[in-house]
């Protein structure tokens, strides 16, 4: 009875650890690809009324003469 004790308990513990690993590893991914996102965007800029048009740099756009703004 003992063991059998032993053995639910440590199944237990077993399935709590493999739980909280896989959460942490998801919420992981998911939050360093939302940093790439964002970094990759930080450095871009573009026109409010031409979304298509994206620069590296702050300027003028080619098509309205509109200040490029920031992509967020």
């Amino acid at each position: 009875m003992k063991s059998l004790n032993n053995t639910v308990r440590l199944s237990l513990i077993a399935a709590i650890v493999v739980a909280a690993a896989s959460t942490l590893v998801l919420s992981g991914c998911k939050h360093m690809d939302s940093d790439n996102h964002a970094s990759a965007n930080a450095n871009k800029y573009t026109c409010a009324m031409h979304p298509e048009v994206v620069s590296d740099s702050a300027g003028k756009c080619p098509k309205c003469g509109m200040e490029l703004v920031q992509k967020k």
